[in-house]
């Protein structure tokens, strides 16, 4: 066990840990933290692409407009502005780094050298995007920077388990975090004058879902332990479209492919999305992951299927090269042959409250990306701004830790983790049974639709888990497994709690009990007891 001393500790290695800490000013001591390899974070996988205001048709306003209207009401105004506003600088810095993005064929000159697809809500073509392995160049490029950056210690193979706190000048700040090397079984010390959290998203709770394994929102309940309060956690999105194989394991099918013309169809071939929408397949995630459980409860199958045969071979292999060559090792010809698709967890809208630059409501603390709550997305994120968020408010952040850190007072030394009064487990079981029990039961009972009784149900079993895991956390030595699930159990009942005070049907939050949509449009914030 040991002792590390960094100016700043960043936790997690996606687009908004990578951006914050290439933004930092030089001369700051990083310590950066990933739970795998840098490249285990959710931005490797993402296909899309960035939402950015980059060609001269579209606008600003229009930008914002359609953030709106996807976030179903909820969407703060000053939060979509400030993203949609900073977009274009953000996109021109992805490029100064050398991220190559598609380009259009042929001499352009005089235009936007550029390729701009379009994806569900907006109304414009405006994400602008790398084939569609957009996360995976993204997140090379930054990782690559990163590796050639003195100033900043690389953590691989760790996860967090708790923020250190102490009290400096009559007030409480973060000073840190206990940190558990996976490989070697100890928890070590990282002391830091700020510590970021871009841990991701949360949607490991579910049985099914679109990201890595590491997704098990440890930052927001974190966070949450430390005192900071959390916003919109109901507000899980859904993708409409995963791969549905037993070797697949949950491969996300982009939104894209609806968005260049690809068909929705029923097991029979018919299209249906016309019947719950005007938009047809354009429609937001929402409505299409919705009207596809739909159709499968209402027919009792195990999928339906996504259709881009019609388009001609090479525009399809040319757009969607990662796409096709995955279905073609699984014995798909997506040129021939429609995809079978189910919804899948996929985004978590709601997180850790911060202001417009990244701070939480506990000194020295700030977040990041999916695992924060800035406004932007409302009751529904908009495709691709998600990744414009983390580069827009990984700069904020960095800009105001580089602006204050000089006035920080440097942690006091810290205890060591103990483990003297715990054992090694011989019934490694509980977890894994815990494990499953807590993600199926939130995709029955919290799911993309849910009722009153459903979710009582979930409260009722996360009660039992919640007394479990602590017992079994007190008595045996910590593992990343209990450690996830520990976090994990208390994101469901966030979760829970959330869906519970949501007496409408808004945006994501789909309650059988209340269809409506209410007139007034608030937050759900939970404050946690001190």
């Amino acid at each position: 066990m040991a002792t590390f001393r960094h100016d700043v500790l960043i936790i997690g290695s996606g687009a908004a840990g990578l951006t914050t800490a290439l933004r930092l000013p030089d001369d700051c001591r990083i310590a950066l933290l990933s739970k795998g390899e840098l490249t285990s974070a959710s931005t490797y996988y993402a296909q899309g692409g960035v939402a950015a205001v980059l060609d001269q048709e579209d606008s600003l306003e229009s930008h914002v407009a359609d953030t709106h209207v996807a976030g179903g009401g909820l969407c703060h105004d000053d939060a979509v502005r400030y993203t949609v506003e900073n977009g274009p600088d953000a996109i021109r810095w992805l490029i100064d780094l050398g991220v190559d993005f598609t380009r259009l064929a042929g001499n352009n000159e005089g235009s936007l050298p550029y390729h701009l697809t379009r994806e569900g809500g907006h109304s414009h073509r405006r994400i602008i995007h790398a084939a569609d392995a957009t996360g995976k160049a993204i997140s090379g490029t930054l990782i690559d920077q990163v590796r050639n950056r003195p100033n900043v210690t690389r953590f691989e193979y760790r996860v967090a388990v708790d923020l250190i706190l102490q009290e400096h000048n009559g007030e409480k700040r973060c000073c840190g975090a206990y940190v558990h090397n996976i490989e070697t079984g100890e928890t070590d010390v990282i002391l830091a004058r700020a510590v970021v959290l871009a841990t991701g998203g949360a949607s490991k709770v579910y049985l099914y879902t679109s990201n890595p394994d590491v997704a098990t929102g440890d930052g927001i309940a974190m966070a949450w332990r430390a005192g900071c309060r959390v916003a919109n956690m109901e507000f899980m999105q859904f993708h409409p479209t995963c791969l549905y194989h037993p070797k697949a394991k949950s491969f996300l099918v982009t939104e894209a492919i609806r968005g260049e013309g690809g068909h929705l169809l029923l097991p029979s071939g018919e299209r249906f999305m016309h019947r719950f929408d005007e938009r047809g397949e354009l429609a937001p995630r929402d409505v299409v992951a919705r009207a596809i459980d739909h159709e499968m409860k209402r027919l009792g199958a195990d999928c339906l299927y996504l259709d881009i045969s019609h388009k001609p071979a090479d525009f399809i292999i040319e757009h969607f090269p990662t796409v096709y060559a995955k279905c073609l090792q699984l014995g798909l010809d997506i040129t021939r042959d429609p995809m079978p698709v189910v919804p899948a967890a996929h985004y978590t809208c709601g997180g850790v409250m911060i202001n417009e630059t990244g701070q939480t409501d506990l000194p020295g603390l700030y977040a990041i990306g999916e695992t924060s709550f800035t406004g932007l997305h409302g009751a529904n994120r908009m495709a691709s701004n998600s990744l414009l968020e983390c580069m827009v408010y990984g700069k904020a952040s960095a800009e105001h830790i580089g602006a204050t850190l000089a006035g920080v007072p440097e942690p006091r030394e810290h205890k060591e983790w103990d483990e003297s009064q715990v054992t090694d487990s011989d019934e490694d079981v509980v977890i894994s049974h815990n494990w499953d029990e807590l993600r199926r039961f939130m995709w029955d009972y919290v799911g993309i639709v849910r009722t009153e009784k459903r979710l009582q149900r979930a409260q009722h079993r996360v009660d039992m888990l919640k007394s479990e895991i602590a017992e079994y956390y007190s008595n045996y030595h910590i593992s990343n497994d209990l450690l996830e699930l520990r976090n994990l159990v208390v994101i469901a009942e966030l979760i829970i709690l959330s869906a519970m005070q949501r007496k409408e049907s808004r945006g994501l939050h789909f309650m059988r009990d209340f269809p409506g949509v209410n007139d007034e449009a608030v937050d759900t914030v939970l404050t946690p007891e001190q």
